[in-house]
Parts: structure tokens; C-alpha cells; sequence
């Protein structure tokens, strides 16, 4: 059984939880009426519920009002007419047109899969893109046709690099899925900042402190105050110089190759309003038995996942597991009892639904067993 009951934050004590399938019919209802196709509004709340399903909630649902509010400045357009250019039979060049990096990213995703399907590997660089939400949701769709995915974007400048103290780099994601047998497949997706500025939005949302080591204010201090760390400050990268080398990694491959912002240009998308994101995407999807038969991998990739989760723990550790094993639990459980979201995150989606003169969310009495 269900409640629409409106949740008074000031009162309310959560999390609250919502139907999986309710939440992505939710968004999709509130895209449609904010102009995009039918197709289009329902990969992008697909994927905003993906990423809350697998435990990524700084890039789920509770998102969408900020991207609604970008529509009705002008700074994503709702409907995009995207073609991939051919540059070589097995790479594409895309022009996102300012539209959701959803749809930017899971088209070039799908050309890149149909090049890897006549020869072996696809790449498809894309520019003029926004905000792509969760990298995983784009790896994990060429993992689901088979073939392996690599996906690379850049994003707005919010970590130095390594012995600098203002932002430059994003923290930029690096998503990469590859297939196995019947075991657990390879599900990677990271940033590299030891914590993305997502994080720390949610800190500042809901009152919370930040741990040490997530984020420097203004002057290259350490701070647990989440609102001065994204008052002039920046995240840390992780692994020192390593990750601010990744992180500048993602900006050739995102920005500079495909002729997107880089280097500090791409803009912020929850400060800045003067004009569109120009963010870049590097998407690959590659045959995984290009150089041994298609059951030697998968037999290969199953053995390397049993040795790891055979590997003796460590103090601490119950368990060994694979890169996105965790997030495969979660979306279990979380499709089994509902998605939880904190009542801030309830009553700002409420409250688009209302102005959209839609029906409001569906919050589950209790969550499902």
C-alpha cells in the first residue's frame, strides 16, 4: 500500500521509501512535461533511478529538479536531433546540442556498440553534452549487450591539480563493465576525488558535517564544513597526484579531443546559469573476445572473479568482492523494498511535481519486505 501524503520536513523523520518503478513513472511524467520526447524523458529518469537503486543517491532522482530548472533557463535542450558523424568506420563523432547527458551519452553508447558489433571496437566522441548523472549507467549498457564499455567524461572544474589549491580539473568519472560467465562481472565506476562534489552538496542539504579529507576551503585547509568547502573550496583527489592525474586524464579524453570545454571552461551545473555546460564524453564498447573464443573469456573472467572472492580478508573484512558487486546488492534490495530518500529530497520533488500540476510521488507506507 502506498501514501501520497505531502512530508513536512521540519517534522518528518525518514528515510522514506519509494517503488523503483513509481519513482522512474514520476520522473518520467515530470520530463514529458517539461517538453522532452517520451523516448528521451524515460532513459533519463531510468537512469537517475539507476544510480539511486545501486546506492549512488547524489546522482539519483532527488537530482531531477536542478536538471528542471536548467530546461526552463534554456541551458538544456529538451529536444536534440543527434546524429553520430562517422569519422572512421569505428569511430563517431557526436554533437550533443546542449541536450540531457543521458540522452547524449546513451546514444553514442548505442552507435558505439553497433560499430563493435561489425568490427570488434566502437568510439564515439561527444561534445556539447551536460550533466550525465552516474558513468555506470552507460558501461553497464554495453555490458548488457555483451561487450565491454569504457566511458570517460570530464566535468566543471573542482579540484587542483596535485600541489595546487584552485579548482581546475573535475572530478571526473571513470565508468568501465565487462562481462563474465556466471559469475560476477567486472562493474567499475569511480571518481577520481576522494569524494564527489555530490557529497558534499548532500552534506550541505541536510545539515551534515563532512569527514576530514573530503575537501579544502578556499585558502588549501582541510575542512568538515561542507558549505565553505563549496565556497570557493575544492575536493582532494585520490591517491595524491595519481588522481589529479586522472582527473586531468578525463579532461583530454572528455574535452580536448572532442572539441568540448576543458581546463576549467566547462560550466558548473548547479552554480553557473550564463550559458550551457559544454561538457565531453569519451564512450567505447569493444567485442570481448576479440584475441580468444568468446567462452575462453568468459571462462577466464569467471576465474578471476572466484580467486578474488576466495582471497583470505584482511583484519576488518569479512569478504572480498568484485568492483560493483556492492551496488548489484543494493539495487536488489532496494528493487525488493523500495528506493529511501531523505525528506528534503521528497519534499523538493513534491513540490516540481505541484508546479508541473502532475500527481505527487507515491512514498510507501513502510518499506517492502
Amino acid at each position: 500500500m502506498t501514501s501520497t501524503h505531502q512530508v513536512n520536513t521540519d517534522t518528518a523523520q525518514g528515510p522514506f521509501y519509494v517503488d523503483a518503478e513509481a519513482a522512474e513513472t514520476f520522473g518520467r511524467r515530470l520530463l514529458v512535461a517539461h517538453d522532452l520526447p517520451e523516448e528521451d524523458a524515460a532513459i533519463v529518469a531510468r537512469c537517475l533511478v539507476k544510480a539511486d537503486l545501486r546506492g549512488v543517491d547524489t546522482h539519483g532522482l532527488q537530482t531531477l529538479p536542478h536538471y528542471l530548472d536548467r530546461v526552463r533557463r534554456g541551458l538544456i535542450n529538451p529536444r536534440p536531433n543527434l546524429e553520430v558523424e562517422r569519422v572512421t568506420p569505428m569511430v563517431g563523432s557526436l554533437d550533443g546540442q546542449d541536450a540531457f547527458g543521458f540522452v547524449v551519452a546513451t546514444k553514442a553508447m548505442a552507435e558505439a556498440i553497433d560499430m563493435a558489433r561489425e568490427f570488434g571496437v566502437g568510439i564515439v566522441s561527444a561534445r556539447r553534452s551536460t550533466h550525465f548523472g552516474a558513468a555506470c549507467n552507460y558501461a553497464l549498457q554495453a555490458l548488457d549487450a555483451g561487450y565491454i564499455g569504457i566511458v570517460f567524461t570530464n566535468a566543471s572544474k573542482a579540484m587542483p591539480p596535485w600541489g595546487g589549491r584552485v579548482g581546475l580539473l573535475g572530478t571526473s568519472p571513470i565508468a568501465v563493465a565487462a562481462p563474465a560467465g556466471k559469475e560476477t562481472p567486472f562493474d567499475l565506476d569511480m571518481s577520481p576525488a576522494v569524494a564527489a562534489r555530490g557529497k558534499i552538496r548532500r552534506a550541505a542539504r541536510r545539515g551534515e558535517s563532512i569527514p576530514l579529507g573530503y575537501a579544502l576551503d578556499a585558502k588549501g585547509r582541510q575542512t568538515t564544513d561542507p558549505n565553505i568547502a563549496l565556497d570557493g573550496g575544492t575536493v582532494q583527489p585520490i591517491g595524491g597526484p595519481k588522481g589529479a592525474a586522472l582527473a586531468m586524464l578525463m579532461d583530454v579524453m572528455g574535452g580536448v579531443i572532442s572539441g568540448a570545454a576543458f581546463g576549467g571552461d566547462v560550466r558548473n551545473h548547479f552554480e553557473e546559469y550564463d550559458k550551457p555546460q559544454n561538457v565531453g564524453h569519451f564512450i567505447m564498447a569493444m567485442k570481448p573476445d576479440l584475441f580468444v573464443s568468446r567462452d575462453e573469456y568468459l571462462g577466464r573472467m569467471d576465474t578471476l572473479a572466484q580467486r578474488v572472492h576466495a582471497n583470505p580478508t584482511a583484519e576488518g573484512f569479512d569478504e572480498v568482492i568484485m568492483p560493483g558487486e556492492r551496488e548489484r546488492r543494493l539495487e536488489k534490495k532496494y528493487r525488493r523494498i523500495g528506493v529511501p530518500f531523505h525528506a528534503k529530497e521528497i519534499a523538493a520533488l513534491q513540490e516540481a511535481a505541484a508546479k508541473a500540476n502532475l500527481p505527487p510521488l507515491a512514498i510507501l507506507n513502510a518499506p517492502l519486505k
